[in-house]
């Protein structure tokens, strides 16, 4: 697989460029799913009747709404002709007949206008009959509400190590979820032809998976629909599963009112709808050596899915690959089920397990290094994989040692050692005010851990004029995908940037497509462009050696010029090159394909090799905490990360801060809450807008924020020697969280260990504070005691 890494002279790839569509952006005339719709005669508009019940059974009267004037038709379960459901697991009527949380849709309101649909929904009446509801994940566990598969990740004899370790500590670690807030809402658009099939603009990551449940609702065939995404503002893995109840529900109004419908969810609506990161509750027990080497760990991870699967059951399968971090542990024991609970259903969220089951191992890390009385780096970077080791699942560890290199790279470049001791005479002065310094690893696993899901398509056209046009599976949501696949194909075809174009991913163009996750969307798509452009490159170095008078493995491309070997005086453009191959009816277009190989996974065992490779990375985060308030604000971040040899350096930095900032939110804003009282709100998500969901801001940015892409990191076997960006950089934000626990830590005594709520709030950092302050007036109280006693005892003498 080297080839697919190698790269020419004078590659395109590598170079930074800005976005494909900064210009649109910045000037406001970026065209989004439902703009669209604006442009669109004759639409109607969708509204939903949301449940104003956690969990009942319902009785709905939609008489009402028909008496709204502009009000068009009002879509229930009786006009579905195929499948009611909108997910892939059969567990999620589209129309339910039961309330399963506070905000369900119900059934659909058409309007001539917006204020018509919602009026009209307002007018439909609802008749609950209450059922028992299970809001939190521990009244899920305490009722022994489960769904799904159960699955567990064993190695060694972890009973064993733990009863023979010097130091055993547990606990229980909880954590919560995190709303997308991507800028543009859940949108859809569709449209019915004269010959009866359906075109759906979506805000969808996976156009195919969108395709087959509009298909299946409507009860027609696939080729019948066709799902265009044209861009999305964010999706972050919210719309990798969840867009398609939405395509279907207009579809449907489009088929049976015969116009175009469009269906955009306000803020509120998308929030209380829509599911979220999936929150945890994991019991564990770790076991220690004396040398501060971890020996064994047992933990139940218990992710909440809310009222249907959706994707909780890959989600809990990355946590359990996860929960190891960049950390040997030689005997585990995790065990993994999934809560159901009557909450919306949670999905896809930037790193898709992943950072829970980080979370785990690094807050159990940070839990006792003050215990065991190991500085924390350092029993951080002792229990780094070394190179031939395995993971708890089974796969080798490729580049091991490569994470030694990051860290201390980073520990170097970022003066940690000159900055914590300079922390620690600040601290030694400053009684309200404590700084500290904290450093995070992250090894992430790339691939889907389904296998059939790592393979992809692409479509390239080359026109007589030399100009290409590119299609792939791949959908654009902001990260700069479509930008790199420009990348891709001007350095295949030897080609400068601006002679190649990229139309909208359409499932008319590349079939069967992944959905745009798992960070995996350069990899795969990267891999089907260059595929498609070497056989149009092939097919016209051919026609340009007969043209030169060389044989066609002398042919060279670059910068839209073609030579051949021996001859640099003679050249040809690369237009006239297209037009003499279609002259001599040689074919101009080619369908590109990649499959990732090595891969092999047996989920029923939870053993194999799920991923192409490991991303590797670390952070190095300084905060300061005010005592009072528990207040804290991030002072510098350094940042080393390998992305391979990077395809595109603007982009893949700014992923890199994108990311780092959107955990930091998640590690210590994003709170989550919902009414889990009796009264008649019980289950109504309470933070349904920025007023009360706080949202990372330029406040919260760090004053000295430096990335750096980890040097001569080519990975074999993938486009161009890159790898993903997208996720892995999320999880180097809990170099923020561990910081925020030692500048607490450092309000106590020594040896103290802070248990840190999350997310790690100012107020959740205040009442940190407060037991660190007690345990050091406790250790004075008691040391003053003992004076009072050694000075008895000695005057008693």
């Amino acid at each position: 697989m080297s080839a697919l890494a190698d790269r020419p002279a004078h590659p395109v790839v590598g170079l930074p460029a800005a976005h494909e569509s900064a210009a649109l952006h910045v000037t406001g005339a970026a065209m989004y799913t439902d703009d669209l719709a604006a442009h669109t005669h004759g639409v109607l508009t969708a509204w939903p009747v949301q449940s104003t019940n956690a969990h009942a059974k319902v009785t709905i009267d939609v008489s009402g709404a028909y008496e709204v004037p502009g009000v068009v038709r009002v879509l229930t379960a009786d006009d579905v002709p195929g499948i009611n459901d909108a997910g892939i697991k059969h567990d999620e009527p589209l129309f339910p007949s039961e309330s399963c949380f506070y905000g369900h849709a119900l059934v659909w309101v058409l309007g001539e206008t917006q204020e018509a649909a919602r009026l009209g929904a307002a007018a439909v009446a609802v008749e609950y009959e209450p059922l028992p509801s299970l809001i939190t994940v521990q009244d899920a566990i305490d009722a022994e509400s489960y769904q799904g598969i159960a699955r567990t990740v064993e190695r060694g004899d972890a009973a064993s190590a733990l009863a023979s370790a010097a130091h055993v500590f547990e606990g229980v670690t909880e954590f919560g979820g995190q709303e997308h807030f991507y800028l543009e809402t859940h949108a859809s658009l569709a449209i019915r032809d004269s010959e009866g099939q359906y075109f759906v603009q979506c805000s969808t990551q996976h156009p195919s998976e969108t395709q087959e449940i509009i298909a299946h609702v409507l009860g027609i065939h696939s080729n019948e629909v066709t799902v265009q995404s044209l861009r999305m503002g964010g999706a972050f893995g919210g719309k990798e599963m969840q867009p398609h109840g939405f395509a279907a529900i207009a579809a449907l109004g489009a088929k049976l009112t015969g116009r175009p419908v469009r269906l955009r969810l306000n803020r509120t609506q998308d929030i209380t709808m829509t599911g979220k990161r999936h929150p945890f509750h994991i019991s564990w027990k770790v076991g220690i050596d004396q040398n501060g080497y971890l020996q064994g760990l047992d933990a139940t991870l218990t992710c909440d899915g809310g009222w249907s699967l959706d994707l909780s059951e890959p989600v809990l399968g990355r946590a359990l690959c996860h929960l190891d971090n960049a950390y040997w542990i030689p005997n585990v024991h995790a065990h993994g089920r999934i809560a159901k609970t009557n909450k919306a259903s949670n999905t896809a969220f930037r790193g898709f397990g992943g950072p829970q089951g980080v979370f785990l191992i690094e807050d159990i890390l940070g839990r006792v290094a003050p215990a065991i009385g190991i500085d924390p780096l350092v029993l951080r970077q002792q229990n780094f994989y070394q190179p031939g080791q395995s993971t708890p699942y089974g796969q080798l560890v490729k580049d091991a040692g490569r994470m030694g290199t990051i860290w201390d790279q980073l520990r170097d470049e970022a003066d940690v050692v000159a900055r914590r001791a300079e922390i620690e005479a600040f601290n030694a002065t400053s009684p309200d005010l404590k700084r500290a310094l904290s450093m995070t690893p992250i090894k992430f696993g790339i691939s889907f851990n389904f296998a059939a899901f790592n393979q992809a398509g692409a479509l390239v056209h080359v026109y007589k004029d030399g100009s290409v046009l590119i299609n792939h599976g791949g959908t654009e949501m902001g990260q700069g995908l479509h930008t790199k696949m420009l990348q891709v194909a001007a350095t295949a075809l030897g080609l400068e940037l601006h002679q190649v174009r990229l139309a909208p991913t359409r499932t008319d163009k590349v079939p069967n497509t992944s959905a745009t996750a798992a960070s995996s969307g350069t990899d795969l798509n990267g891999g089907a462009v260059k595929n498609a452009c070497e056989q149009i490159r092939e097919r016209m170095a051919k026609v340009a050696g007969r043209l030169l008078g060389v044989d066609e493995r002398d042919v060279h491309f670059s910068g839209g010029i073609v030579t051949g070997l021996g001859k640099p005086d003679l050249q040809l453009a690369f237009a006239e090159v297209a037009n003499a191959a279609y002259l001599q009816r040689v074919q101009l277009f080619a369908a590109g394909y990649y499959r990732t190989e090595g891969l092999h996974w047996n989920p029923e065992i939870m053993q194999g090799s799920p991923f192409k490779y490991f991303s590797y990375g670390a952070a190095a985060t300084e905060v300061e905490v005010d005592g009072f308030t528990g207040a804290y604000r991030v002072r510098r971040v350094d940042i080393v990360h390998d992305v391979g040899d990077s395809l595109s350096p603007m982009l893949d930095i700014g992923q890199i801060e994108g990311a780092y900032v959107q955990g930091v939110g998640w590690l210590t804003l994003e709170e989550m809450r919902w009414d889990a009282t009796d009264g008649p709100h019980r289950g109504r998500l309470q933070t349904q807008s920025a007023s009360t969901y706080k949202l990372p801001s330029f406040s919260e940015m760090p004053e000295e924020f430096n990335v750096r892409l980890f040097a001569d990191a080519r990975e074999d076997g993938a486009v161009y020697g890159s790898k993903a960006v997208g996720e892995p950089p999320f999880m180097l934000a809990f170099s923020a969280r561990e910081a925020i626990r030692d500048a607490v830590g450092a309000f106590g005594p020594v040896g103290h260990s802070v248990v840190l709520g999350s997310p790690a709030t100012p107020e959740a950092v205040f009442w940190a504070v407060r037991d660190a302050q007690s345990a050091a007036e406790g250790e004075a109280d008691a040391e003053a005691d003992a004076d009072v006693a050694a000075r008895e005892l000695a005057t008693a003498g």
